[in-house]
């Protein structure tokens, strides 16, 4: 199916890490909590909890008079998450058709079998790194199963009902072939999961 996105968004180059998150939170919930080390990106937070950062993040920069006026941090939809992702390719992942063990942090049996800090595997098209891998990543939209629907999709955002949360990416923990690390690959969790390879990225738009 085809997206349209006519709404301009940011979004971070790398996963929330675990010394970002304790700062705006002053919690780490994270099972491989680096410590000394805060570069790995922040994992075991639920849904609720990423949208809470974003909100409190948000709400921090107001104050500090960083923010401009009508702005805020949130999660991406999915289809901007996508959209990021592929970086303008059409292939399974946005280095091409194959995955490898240089591409990303996932169990093809060489890696650590655990987090690793952001940034370590090459960028993207587009500069994002670790959006393939590392850890999965929430989305701010409600999973249906047969979710976007019609062509062309404008500026989706989610079914209007549904009790899981979309999350995208793969992470270090997903093995065999590497399937769940392509672009499209989309699954869900209920918002309370918090899982030990499940963290988040923060996009960043008018509201």
């Amino acid at each position: 199916h085809n997206v349209t996105l006519t709404e301009g968004f940011y979004l971070g180059k790398y996963e929330v890490t675990q010394a970002q998150y304790e700062a705006v939170t002053g919690l780490n919930p994270s099972e491989f909590n680096a410590t000394g080390n805060g570069n790995r990106p922040v994992e075991k937070v639920t849904w609720t909890e990423a949208v809470a950062f974003c909100t409190q993040l948000t709400t921090q920069e107001q104050n500090a008079g960083r923010l401009p006026s009508g702005w805020a941090y949130v999660l991406p939809t999915e289809s901007q998450w996508e959209y990021a992702c592929r970086a303008g390719t059409t292939t399974a992942y946005s280095w091409g058709a194959t995955i490898a063990s240089s591409n990303a942090n996932w169990n093809h049996g060489a890696d650590p079998n655990q987090t690793v800090n952001v940034g370590q595997f090459s960028a993207n098209p587009w500069g994002f790194f670790d959006m393939h891998g590392n850890v999965r990543e929430w989305t701010a939209d409600l999973y249906q199963a047969a979710y976007p629907t019609g062509n062309p999709v404008i500026d989706p955002t989610g079914p209007a009902s549904g009790s899981d949360r979309v999350f995208r990416g793969g992470s270090w923990s997903n093995y065999s072939d590497g399937t769940h690390l392509r672009s499209a690959k989309r699954l869900n969790f209920t918002p309370s999961d918090r899982l030990y390879d499940l963290g988040f990225r923060v996009g960043f738009q008018q509201q």
